[in-house]
């Protein structure tokens, strides 16, 4: 199934949603389904990314400490938990997502959480701890701070792509 479109919208109902699957080789990891739904009557867009074959449950930790550390890939099973310490843990549940991408790509996904988050406080202490954590996301971007990932993934999907990654058995 390359592509199918005018799809019903799970969310909205309306017939303009687009689903892909792709298989493809990931360097280092294996082979992989990735699946996504874009519709463009709500602007919903969903995606996962599914191995091939089973694994064993593993934990990544990667200390991101400079601006190259930026370019190392990751790859983010559904079933995965993401923990960085002292600014945010997201536990895996039935909305969650599943992607490949860098280091970058994955802290800008997280600050935009962080920013959405904020937005929506009423508590000017939780706006203001919100608007404090992108700011540190925003040093670790320039190369001005470090921190830690550490993903947790049951199904041992999930994948830092770097000799600098530290695997563990969960």
């Amino acid at each position: 199934m390359p592509e199918i479109k005018n799809q019903p919208c799970p969310f909205c109902g309306a017939k303009k949603c687009t689903l892909n699957e792709e298989e493809i080789e990931i360097p280092y990891f294996g082979r992989v389904f990735v699946f996504s739904m874009d519709c463009s009557a709500c602007n919903t867009r969903k995606s996962d990314v599914e191995p091939v074959e089973s694994k064993e449950p593993c934990k990544f930790t990667l200390e991101v400490s400079s601006e190259d550390d930026l370019n190392i890939k990751i790859v983010k099973s559904g079933s995965a938990s993401i923990k960085i310490p002292h600014v945010i843990t997201i536990e895996s549940g039935p909305a969650s997502e599943g992607y490949v991408t860098n280091v970058e790509g994955f802290l800008e996904r997280i600050k935009k959480k962080i920013q959405s988050a904020g937005e929506s406080e009423d508590d000017p202490s939780a706006k203001k701890k919100a608007k404090n954590l992108v700011k540190k996301l925003g040093k670790v971007l320039v190369g001005r701070e470090k921190l830690k990932i550490i993903i947790e993934d049951p199904s041992g999907h999930s994948a830092i792509i770097s000799d600098k990654a530290q695997k563990s058995k969960l």
